[in-house]
């Protein structure tokens, strides 16, 4: 099995990564995502009609929570104790979209990119529950990390 692959042993059977002998050093990761949705849809999350409630902070809530819960849904993930997750929504009426972007800090011995990426999807889907009684079509798309710092394996910056 390729060694660049470490969620795999020697057999290619599925493991957790020890992570015991890692440093502790401060992680951040950053990711963002997008939502496409009509202008119907649109108007109605901006004035405050969807009739679920006020979409973007439900969708900030449910991005934190998702974020703070990343090791019970992915399954190779450890626990790690989060520092502080800023996640923010806003409309953009030039793309008719909703985007999303998470950032997420710790002190461990393991990085964060998880966290972040969850962070957004789940607040990705949730404008998508919240909106879906109005507009079938919706469209989640472009979610990436944007970067990362500390660890092993250094930093990373999407360019």
């Amino acid at each position: 099995m390729n060694e660049d692959f470490t969620h795999f042993d020697e057999t290619g059977r599925a493991k957790m990564v020890d992570v015991g002998e890692k440093s502790i050093t401060q992680r951040t990761a950053k990711a963002a995502g997008r939502v496409i949705i009509n202008k119907r849809t649109f108007e109605l999350i901006s004035t405050g009609g969807m009739k679920k409630g006020d979409v973007l902070t439900v969708a900030q809530v449910a991005g934190i929570m998702g974020a703070k819960r990343t090791p019970d849904i992915i399954p190779m993930c450890h626990s790690i104790q989060i520092e502080g997750v800023k996640l923010k929504l806003w409309l953009d009426e030039k793309r008719s979209s909703v985007e999303i972007s998470a950032e997420i800090s710790c002190e461990g011995k393991t990085g964060v990119e998880m966290e972040a990426l969850t962070a957004v999807s789940i607040a990705a889907l949730t404008v998508y529950d919240m909106c879906k009684a109005v507009q079938r079509d919706i469209v989640i798309s472009d979610i990436r990390l944007v970067s990362k710092t500390g660890g092993l394996h250094g930093d990373y910056h999407r360019e």
